[in-house]
């Protein structure tokens, strides 16, 4: 009987130390739960970088292709408008009045 419960205190002993490792060890079971959180964030990281990507290389595309993503670009960037266009400007009616220009003398 004696025998048995050092066989069984034996057991339990090398049952503890081949666990440690997978509960507490550097490589254990925490530590696969870490990598797994951040491969998920670098995943969702990767989802967005490659959404704006796409966006970029459809602009890039418009860009070379066509004139309207360029003049479209012109104008909301630049404020440049069109030979053919007349610009105006509308002002909250709580901004004050931009100043009167001069009136020109006549040429002579």
């Amino acid at each position: 009987m004696r025998s048995l419960r050092w066989v069984t205190v034996v057991l339990l002993l090398a049952l503890v130390l081949l666990q440690w490792p997978l509960w507490f060890g550097q490589r254990g079971w925490p530590a696969v739960q870490r990598l797994r959180r951040q491969l998920h964030a670098q995943l969702l990281a990767n989802q967005q970088a490659s959404q704006r990507n796409a966006a970029l290389s459809a602009q890039a595309h418009d860009l070379r292709s066509g004139t309207q993503a360029v003049q479209e670009r012109a104008r909301s960037e630049m404020g440049m408008i069109a030979p053919d266009e007349i610009y105006v400007q509308v002002l909250p009616a709580s901004s004050p009045l931009p100043p009167l220009a001069p009136p020109s003398a006549p040429a002579r």
